[in-house]
């Protein structure tokens, strides 16, 4: 089955896994530091700019963000870590929403995590990776911001980060670009095959 991403609309918030939606549908994790462009790549999957908010100031994204996708699934924006000028008090926050998400129970089936392209990847997100490995959590591992790299240059640059990261056997790779809309096309297929079989009518 298809999904329409341009039928993308605000859902709501969660201060809490209380306040998350029913498990009623598949659901779409956006994980990654602050700065990486979550929101960016939700407003370019769905074609809607003004979708889901791109603040100019990294870190203030404190919920997590519901999004309703074609009434068939949601995209959930988790809030971004690392971002150093965060208070601690708001860092820990933020720390302690994403680990309730993630050993919660709450059930969702796939996590996009992102990484820009041009900066070596953080000691938070070689802890991500390690922990949905050894929890058997599906994700995609989604390279943002590719449209300031040439394409050998890309290439090095997973190559690199591969040595570094222990991507699960099974993980998908992409490099996307939200402003120049490169491999969005390809990232929105991944998604539609990953999930066809709990799509329903």
């Amino acid at each position: 089955m298809s999904i329409q991403f341009r039928k993308t609309t605000f859902w709501g918030v969660a201060s809490d896994i209380k306040a998350c939606p029913p498990s009623d549908r598949p659901e779409i994790v956006f994980s990654g530091k602050s700065n990486v462009g979550k929101s960016s790549l939700i407003n370019a999957l769905a074609d809607n700019r003004k979708l889901a908010r791109v603040s100019a100031t990294p870190g203030k994204t404190r919920l997590v963000i519901y999004f309703n996708v074609d009434d068939k699934l949601y995209f959930a924006d988790l809030p971004g870590y690392g971002y150093a000028k965060a208070p601690k008090d708001v860092k820990e926050k933020f720390n302690k929403l994403c680990d309730q998400y993630f050993v919660s129970g709450r059930k969702f089936s796939l996590v996009l995590h992102l990484m820009d392209i041009r900066h070596n990847p953080s000691s938070d997100d070689i802890k991500m990776l390690d922990f949905m490995n050894q929890s058997n959590i599906p994700y995609f591992v989604v390279f943002t911001k590719c449209d300031k790299l040439s394409r050998a240059q890309i290439t090095r640059q997973i190559q690199q980060f591969s040595k570094v990261l222990d991507f699960h056997e099974d993980a998908h790779i992409y490099a996307v670009s939200a402003d120049k809309k490169i491999g969005l096309d390809d990232l929105r297929s991944g998604i539609e095959e990953f999930l066809q079989d709990q799509l329903t009518e």
